[in-house]
């Protein structure tokens, strides 16, 4: 049974009708995202928006997302509030803490919906495919044996970027796609294996920047200048 979240309800009744109505959305793959139970994604993250993007294919999905949310977020005091209160996975970049592992592994066992950017951060390809991952999402479904699954977003790179000028035209269309889930109980118990870890974040990098490419190739040209 789901624990009532006013802090929740009010992000999504904040921001879902203007963001569902201002872009030209898209999704695919629904079909691959579990109505219930234990769920690992993971995004290619391309623009600030993304996490909006992810979140409204989840909520589509009928499922309620849990975002990893770095420290300098919690700043704001609204911000810091609605984030607390939608139950986000606080992170401090670069103090090596386990707490933010333990709390999606914690989250992971409630049978709730964990998203995770394997880059830890925009991406600084020129043409936005995915960088190098950490081994963090393998760490993640070797100990929970949670298969992950793969979501990429495309369109979004032209709204909201760390620098430049973004695009807030109206219908700008905004394609996500969900890939089969992967599994890799083949590794299981081999979670302190370097070279193990390497693989199978490689292999999630691999199926997003598929999923990236199949996007980007069918996407409206006139949009992608």
């Amino acid at each position: 049974m789901r624990r009532p979240e006013p802090w929740y309800r009010f992000a999504v009744t904040a921001l879902r009708p203007p963001v569902s109505l201002w872009f030209n959305w898209h999704f695919e793959g629904l079909e691959n995202v579990p109505r219930e139970g234990p769920l690992l994604v993971a995004c290619n993250h391309i623009s600030y928006f993304d996490p909006l993007a992810h979140g409204l294919m989840m909520l589509k999905a009928g499922r309620r997302p849990r975002f990893f949310a770095k420290q300098e977020l919690y700043g704001n005091w609204l911000l810091r509030n609605v984030l607390e209160g939608a139950k986000q996975i606080k992170v401090e970049r670069g103090s090596g803490s386990a707490t933010p592992v333990q709390s999606a592994v914690a989250a992971l066992k409630r049978g709730e919906a964990v998203m995770i950017y394997p880059e830890s951060t925009i991406t600084r390809n020129p043409d936005h495919t995915p960088m190098q991952g950490k081994t963090g999402v393998a760490r993640l479904t070797l100990a929970t044996e949670v298969p992950v699954l793969p979501v990429a977003v495309w369109g979004s790179q032209a709204v909201w970027q760390r620098e430049g000028k973004g695009s807030l035209a109206f219908g700008r269309p905004i394609w996500l796609k969900a890939g089969p889930p992967l599994d890799f109980s083949e590794y299981e118990g081999q979670q302190d294996d370097s070279e193990v870890l390497r693989t199978i974040t490689g292999t999630v990098i691999d199926e997003l920047t598929q999923l990236v490419n199949d996007l980007r190739a069918r996407y409206p040209k006139r949009w992608s200048a």
